[in-house]
This record gives C-alpha cells, sequence and structure tokens, in this order.
C-alpha cells in the first residue's frame, strides 16, 4: 500500500526514440520516497504535444529536446502558453551551452543528460516538483565557468540601474544564472548560505519574480552569463 506521505503526481512525456521511453516508464514505475507517478501520456512529434498538455495538465512534462527542433526556446515557450503551471523537465545528449540556454530562456525549469542514472533523475524531478531549477551533472551553462562574467568591476551597468541591482546581488545573480545553490554560491563568493539568500530574495524581488527559473530566465535574455 502507498504510504500517505507519497505523493501521486501525472507525468506527460515527449520523445521520439521508444525504447528509451520503455527504460523511463519501467524506472518511473519503482516511484521515488516522496512520489508515485502516474503517466497520463506519452508522444513521440511536437505536433501532439499541445493539445495533450491541454487535455491532461500533468504536474511535470519531460521532453526530449531535439522533439523540439532548431527553435528550442521558441518551442518551449509556445508550449508554456498551453501549460503555464506546470514543471518541465529537458533531456539532453548534448551538452552544447547554446541550446541548454534556449532550453530554460523558453521555460524549462530542468535539464538533464539522458546518459543519468535513475538516482540522478529522481534527483532532478524531487527538485523541479518542489519548485527549484535543476541542471544536471554534467552540463554547464559556461564554458569557462570559473570566472567568466564574475568581475565585479565589470557588471552589465544598464541591467543593474534598471533594476537596481547592487555590484554583490549582479555577483550573485550570475551565479544563479548557472543554476548555482546558496551553499555553493556562498563557497564562490566566501560569504554565508544565509547572505547568500538574502541577496537571492532581493534579487527576486527587484527583478519582480518568485522562482529561480525566472531569474534564469531574465539573466540568459540579457547575456549575463
Amino acid at each position: 500500500m502507498t504510504s500517505p506521505a507519497v505523493r501521486t503526481l501525472s507525468i506527460v512525456i515527449a520523445d521520439p526514440q521508444p525504447i528509451f521511453v520503455e527504460g523511463l516508464q519501467q524506472a518511473l514505475a519503482l516511484g521515488s520516497d516522496h512520489y508515485r507517478f502516474e503517466i497520463r501520456g506519452i508522444a513521440s512529434q511536437l505536433a501532439d504535444l499541445s493539445p495533450m498538455l491541454v487535455q491532461e495538465q500533468p504536474n511535470l512534462f519531460i521532453v526530449d529536446i531535439t522533439l523540439l527542433g532548431g527553435e528550442v526556446a521558441h518551442a518551449l515557450a509556445g508550449l508554456r502558453k498551453v501549460y503555464p503551471y506546470g514543471r518541465i523537465l529537458v533531456f539532453t545528449y548534448n551538452d552544447d551551452v547554446r541550446l541548454l540556454k534556449a532550453a530554460f530562456r523558453g521555460g524549462a525549469d530542468g535539464i538533464l543528460l539522458k546518459s543519468a542514472s535513475a538516482e540522478e533523475l529522481f534527483q532532478a524531478m524531487e527538485e523541479v516538483l518542489s519548485g527549484k531549477t535543476h541542471l544536471g551533472p554534467g552540463l554547464t551553462l559556461n564554458e569557462h565557468m570559473a570566472g567568466l562574467g564574475m568581475d565585479p568591476t565589470l557588471p552589465d551597468t544598464r541591467f543593474a540601474r534598471k533594476y537596481g541591482l547592487t555590484r554583490r546581488e549582479m555577483e550573485v545573480l550570475r551565479y544563479i544564472a548557472q543554476v548555482m545553490s546558496n551553499k555553493e554560491i556562498a563557497q564562490q563568493l566566501f560569504i554565508s548560505d544565509q547572505t547568500v539568500s538574502v541577496h537571492r530574495k532581493n534579487i527576486m524581488r527587484k527583478l519582480k519574480v518568485n522562482n529561480t527559473a525566472s531569474v534564469v530566465k531574465i539573466a540568459l535574455e540579457n547575456h549575463l552569463v
């Protein structure tokens, strides 16, 4: 019997590879410590997605990035219009930074390599379902993550002035845009987790957003990473 603490969540899967879908179904059938997953629909082509998402409105939508075609951001943004409140997890074989950024700009909440383990899959799912943004192991939004664009003397002045962001907030914002946790940012800047949390809240307030995915999207749209 399912524990009362375990929630049942609905899922729609979109992937052109039947073998991968079969393996994913088997993994999801096991469930996790917190969720039991109910697959409501499976699509193998982009044209089927909008009507399926409108009808099912699943808690989670899992999609292969290749199914989105050449305009990843545009395709995801279109799906977001009919599926505004659920969470989107994108699978990819390709670690091309441009594609990853496009996916986040389009509204993805998490991105994971197709070579990920079941444990990494469940971690990614639980993070995006809890409202966090996830970038899986082996992926980065910056080819030169260590230090690129992080010089505090070189903030995007127009962006900072537009939103009233301080120099330190711009530093934190760039790290947030690389989907780093408060702890990871704190280690980079040699400040406490609590201080990072305060900066994160202030950044979200100034940008007038209420989740990390929106912060990432704004940062990417303004070429801050």
